[in-house]
């Protein structure tokens, strides 16, 4: 398959380079080309404008927010009409309920295929090819966008027709880690208090009672307090914590959970914290016990 793949960072190495091992041929976007050019070397063809990148039978974007979505979809390029007529664009990125409307809108006012397929994963996971996808858009789309997500991802789960559902999960999602962050932060900084072994703590707990995966990771984080490099810094993890605030007050749903994590982040910025991994949600949580 022919794919564009516009926005290159640490998670869309991987993930390209996962594209090319399947043997599908890439061209990649940046608008930083130094970034692009770390593929070269793995056979991808670095292309210097959107258009460029937009004539492919799939086009796969992976930008930071809604801001970049506004820069490269909506800005200077005609982005949805250099896509060709029969092609795919998918978004990858975690982005609001509200832009996902408006990519779902644009490309079917267009007659253009769009599916919306936001990732779990780290950077780790990303260059595992261990990702998993969470895709919304019409049968016929997300079919097309097959060959490329299994090389990608580990597993594909598929939401419906409707590309904003992927875009809620994806936030929901990320509210829940966020969550859990939070709470691994307090209980450790509570059971150093009493002068108990942070990494002790973490065996007996993700032994017994929390076994899943996002205790053990983040939990290991905090207990080490390996807040570098971050894998997602800090400053993102408030843009997601207040993408969902915005979509629960989009439906008047109250999430007294995500306003404190919320502040959390905040503090965490304002003492520097923000290009942290946001596991780092445990080391404002030291700090405030004195730690």
């Amino acid at each position: 398959m022919n794919i564009g793949f516009i926005g290159i960072g640490r998670m869309a190495l991987g993930m390209v380079r996962n594209l090319l091992t399947a043997g599908h041929t890439v061209q990649v976007y940046n608008r930083t080309r130094a970034r692009a050019e770390e593929l070269a070397s793995d056979g991808a063809e670095v292309v210097e404008a959107i258009a460029t990148a937009c004539d492919n039978e799939l086009v796969i974007s992976m930008l930071a927010d809604d801001r970049a979505i506004e820069d490269v979809v909506f800005g200077k390029v005609d982005f949805i009409n250099a896509l060709p007529a029969d092609g795919v664009h998918v978004s990858m990125a975690t982005i609001s309920e509200k832009m996902g409307r408006r990519l779902r809108d644009s490309h079917s006012a267009a007659g253009r295929a769009y599916v919306s397929a936001p990732v779990f994963g780290r950077p780790d996971a990303a260059a595992a090819a261990k990702l998993f996808i969470v895709a919304a858009g019409t049968p016929r789309a997300i079919e097309r966008c097959r060959g490329a997500f299994d090389a990608m991802g580990q597993k594909t789960f598929v939401l419906g027709e409707d590309a904003v559902a992927a875009n809620v999960v994806k936030i929901t999602g990320n509210f829940m880690l966020a969550s859990v962050i939070e709470t691994l932060g307090e209980a450790f900084a509570l059971s150093r208090k009493y002068g108990i072994d942070s990494e002790d703590l973490l065996e007996l707990l993700t032994s017994t009672l929390f076994t899943a995966p996002v205790y053990k990771g983040y939990g290991a984080l905090i207990a080490k307090q390996q807040y570098e490099p971050a894998g997602f810094k800090l400053n993102l993890g408030l843009k997601d914590i207040s993408l969902a605030l915005e979509a629960a007050s989009a439906k008047s749903v109250p999430m007294p959970i995500a306003t404190a994590v919320r502040d959390q982040f905040l503090v965490g910025i304002e003492r520097g914290y923000q290009d942290l991994d946001w596991a780092a949600l445990g080391k404002v949580c030291a700090d405030d016990a004195g730690l």
